[in-house]
Order: C-alpha cells, then sequence, then structure tokens
C-alpha cells in the first residue's frame, strides 16, 4: 500500500512538473524578453528524472521484477529515457538545445501512462513465464533507449524541415542577419539530430540481437517474422538509410531529414501501433504487453 501511494505522488510529480517546464518556454516564445526562465527549466528536468527514477524503482521493489513487462512501465520507462537523454548533454555543455523537445515528449508519454485509459495495468502482476528471464533487462531496456533517442533525433530532424521549409517561403534577403541566425540554427539542429540518432542506432542494434538471442531460448528460434520483429528491422533499416545518406554531403540536412521523419512514424508503428493489434508472438494480450 505504501509503495503503491508513493508510485502514485512520484508519477504526479512528475507530470506537474514537466508540464510546468512546457508552460515556461511556452512564456519564452511569447515573450522572450520579459522572462528567460532557462535555468528553471533545466533543473525542472532534472528533478523530472529523480522524480522517475524513484517511481521505477518503487515499481521494481514491490512488483518483485524490472518494471517493463507491460505499456504502462514501459511508457514510464520511455519518460525516463526522454528525461535522461536530455540531462546528459546539459552535465557535459551546460547548454542544452533538445529542452522543447525533450520536455514535449516527455509530458505527453507521461500523460498517457498517467490517463485513465491504462487504469487496468496500473497494478503490477504476475510475468508470464517467457517473460521471467535475465533478458528481459538487457533486451528491453535497450529498445525503449533506442525508441527515445531515435524520437528525439527524428524530431530534431522534423525541426529543422520546417524551418528549412519557412525559410525558403519567406521574402527576406540570402544575406539578411536573420537567415544568417537560422542557418546556423539548422545546422546545430542537423548536429544534434545526426548524435542522438546514431546513439538510438547503437542501442536498437543491441536490443535487436539481444532479443534474438532471448527468442531462441524462449521460442527455439532467433528469428520468427513477428510483426513486433518485422517492424523493428524495418526501422533499423530505415533509420541505416538515415546514417548512410549522412556519409554523403549533397543528400545531408533537409534530404536525410526526410528518411528520419518517416523514422519517426515507423518507431511509433512499431512500439504502439503493433501492441494495439495484439497479435504475434510478442503480445501476451494486447494492450498489456511492451517488452519489445
Amino acid at each position: 500500500m505504501i509503495f503503491s501511494t508513493l508510485e502514485h505522488i512520484l508519477t504526479h510529480i512528475s507530470f506537474s512538473i514537466v508540464s510546468i517546464v512546457i508552460t515556461l518556454h511556452l512564456i519564452t516564445l511569447l515573450g522572450n524578453e520579459i522572462i528567460k526562465p532557462y535555468d528553471s527549466s533545466e533543473k525542472g528536468m532534472i528533478a523530472t528524472f529523480l522524480c522517475l527514477t524513484g517511481l521505477l524503482t518503487t515499481r521494481w521493489i514491490y512488483s518483485g521484477h524490472f518494471p517493463l513487462s507491460d505499456l504502462y512501465e514501459s511508457l514510464i520507462f520511455l519518460s525516463w529515457s526522454f528525461s535522461l537523454i536530455h540531462i546528459v548533454p546539459y552535465f557535459k555543455i551546460r547548454k542544452n538545445d533538445l529542452t522543447t523537445i525533450t520536455a514535449s515528449i516527455t509530458i505527453f508519454t507521461q500523460g498517457f501512462a498517467t490517463s485513465g485509459l491504462l487504469n487496468e495495468i496500473h497494478k503490477p502482476t504476475i510475468l508470464v513465464p517467457a517473460l521471467q528471464s535475465e533478458w528481459l533487462i538487457m533486451h528491453v531496456s535497450m529498445m525503449i533507449l533506442s525508441y527515445a533517442a531515435l524520437l528525439c533525433g527524428s524530431l530534431l530532424s522534423v525541426a529543422l524541415l520546417v524551418i528549412t521549409f519557412r525559410n525558403i517561403f519567406q521574402k527576406t534577403s540570402f544575406f539578411s542577419d536573420k537567415n544568417y541566425y537560422k542557418a546556423q540554427f539548422i545546422q546545430q539542429l542537423d548536429y544534434w539530430s545526426y548524435r542522438v540518432i546514431s546513439l538510438g542506432f547503437i542501442f536498437l542494434t543491441i536490443g535487436i540481437l539481444s532479443g534474438a538471442v532471448w527468442a531462441n531460448e524462449a521460442w527455439g528460434s532467433y528469428w520468427s517474422w513477428d510483426p513486433k520483429e518485422t517492424w523493428a528491422f524495418i526501422t533499423w533499416i530505415v533509420f541505416a538509410i538515415y546514417l548512410h545518406t549522412r556519409t554523403n554531403k549533397n543528400l545531408q540536412g533537409a534530404n536525410s531529414a526526410i528518411v528520419a521523419t518517416l523514422g519517426f512514424l515507423i518507431i511509433w508503428i512499431c512500439y504502439f501501433g503493433v501492441n494495439l493489434l495484439g497479435i504475434g508472438l510478442h503480445s501476451y494480450g494486447s494492450f498489456t504487453l511492451t517488452y519489445s
């Protein structure tokens, strides 16, 4: 009872903090000269990370297993991953251009996790035999971390495309200061998108390989073209194409960003869409499991 109450409190505290962070950023967009909430928003994301860490730890203690066995737990872990991706570069360079992206997507996942749609699976249950394996931590954590990194990197690419096309249609001088700063910002978005997606691609590769080993132990086959496996492979191919386009200077920027934008949609199909159908070896009750 105590652990359940603590989990409930931490969930809503983290959601409230990240909501305040988003509000501060909206105020900044409306009046940058009036308020500069950068330090407050950074501290807010750090506080969100600590709350989510405490939430996952609490869930782990009273459930008796690593909290990645269902959609609710995976959404909380995904939110934690977004906040982790945010604070790592912040501590390294004391400046973070990912704030708007990470805070926005964190509030989306946290909001869905705490919504009434998932009330039925808030309470931890006993794992089915196939999930009672040490590979659960390795495989699922790598997959969720890869989703978080790839989603963040893809959203940066989406922002790059929006700014690029707006710049094309606006009637401003090519040599104006405004265009110069936009070009600098586009380069930063391209740089961070590439770095974050590269990290996510490594996690995705490790997650798929570890999942193949686990599948062989559980089902006697490394690969069975299950819907979840198929879409994970499609996701890997799309981002492999993205990384390949980065090796060609003529395809960098907007061209590679288009590939990353396509990848953003495919990740959601792989992570969320397949589970809605409730089919395949990776589904133990449709909305209940999201283990890769």
